[in-house]
């Protein structure tokens, strides 16, 4: 089972910033999931939200931005103990620290039209070359597997799964050629993860914070863990 660091590893370092990616890469780990947004200008960015306001205090919406007004938003503004200004990385940038990383989980955020999806995926895809190996695109959206399905991705794809719909989750990441999904910590019960077991699909949980949950996946045999503490997490499971 892989310890995959939630968004870097936002319980240890500013979510989804250059330096909490280097902060999980200087625990030795090699696993991170996070989360891609296409600006106006067409840039690919990491960032949860679609506003700023939680993460940096300013209230601003994302979509309005172009990679050139990113400058003035401090990822780490609310670390008061995190030295350093963390401006919202581009892809590119980050996936200068992770060249080496043996699962990236890149969970890209829901878009409002198919056309949006379509032009976020041919970027995507193109900005991944070299990552065909590592990298599963992951996403709730059905417009973004449904555009990776058209464009007949080489990626790995998974589907994220926040809603109760136990088996009917499974026949529609198999429909959507998903070769993995994402449970959500709370519908991840022993049985729907043998029944993701038994259709030979990959699984990844999210997101575990408590050792003996952790414990207890693990020996269910799911294939990622992933944690806003992946530092205290590789303290206490043997992987």
């Amino acid at each position: 089972m892989k310890i995959i660091g939630h968004r870097g590893a936002r319980g240890e370092a500013p979510e989804n910033t250059l330096g909490g990616f280097q902060y999980i890469h200087d625990l030795g780990i090699r696993a991170v999931e996070f989360d891609v947004r296409q600006l106006k200008d067409d840039e690919l960015v990491i960032m949860h939200d679609d506003n700023f306001i939680r993460t940096t205090g300013i209230d601003k919406n994302l979509y309005e931005c172009t990679q050139a007004d990113l400058n003035i938003y401090n990822q780490a503004s609310i670390w008061l103990d995190w030295k350093k200004i963390e401006v919202t990385p581009t892809l590119q940038q980050s996936l200068k620290i992770m060249h080496d990383f043996e699962h990236l989980e890149v969970e890209v955020k829901a878009v409002t039209t198919m056309q949006e999806a379509e032009k976020l995926v041919l970027q995507l895809e193109k900005q991944l070359s070299g990552f065909e190996h590592t990298a599963v695109i992951t996403s709730f959206d059905l417009k973004i597997h449904q555009a990776l399905q058209q464009q007949q991705s080489i990626f790995k794809r998974g589907l994220l799964v926040e809603d109760d719909i136990k088996e009917q989750a499974i026949e529609q990441a198999l429909n959507l050629g998903c070769g993995q999904i994402g449970w959500m910590n709370q519908l991840a019960t022993d049985d729907i993860i043998q029944a993701t077991q038994n259709a030979q699909l990959n699984i990844s949980v999210w997101t575990v914070n408590a050792i003996e949950r952790a414990k207890h996946l693990q020996r269910l045999g799911i294939d990622g863990l992933i944690t806003d503490f992946p530092k205290m997490m590789l303290e206490h499971l043997s992987v």
